[in-house]
């Protein structure tokens, strides 16, 4: 396993024991590890995004931390969000992104996903992928 996912794996289970919001510094994590600060900087910086449902804090200096929070929100909320962060452009790799967070999330469904991938990977325009996702959306919303 790469160290990468070993820390994501790490910081995934103390989010979950602590109910979801979690304060940590960089350096400790690291020593921890057995890592480099930066690396835990680009796992949190690559995993713990807004995309996936986390949202970060962090403050430099001697008593600084990072403090990542899970977004907990209802299903209608979770597509509002999505419907405001595409854009205009998004690209396939992102849109899959957020489909994995609604799914993930329970504000869609397994057929739903399926179908909506199988679409958004037809689609070879960022902005028509942007459009085509928040329409979906807006069907979604009940």
């Amino acid at each position: 396993m790469l160290i990468s996912d070993e820390i994501a794996k790490m910081i995934e289970e103390m989010l979950r024991q602590a109910d979801g919001q979690l304060e940590l510094r960089r350096n400790d994590l690291a020593t921890r590890m057995g890592c480099v600060p930066s690396q835990i900087n680009y796992v949190i910086s690559s995993r713990f995004t807004p995309e996936r449902g986390y949202m970060i804090e962090s403050r430099r200096g001697g008593g600084g931390f990072i403090r990542i929070t899970k977004v907990k929100m209802q299903q209608n909320e979770y597509l509002m969000h999505f419907f405001h962060a595409i854009g205009d452009r998004i690209d396939l790799k992102s849109s899959l992104g957020y489909l994995r967070v609604l799914f993930d999330n329970k504000a869609i469904n397994e057929r739903e996903a399926n179908i909506i991938r199988l679409l958004l990977e037809k689609i070879d325009d960022d902005s028509k992928r942007a459009d085509g996702m928040r329409q979906i959306i807006l069907t979604l919303i009940k």
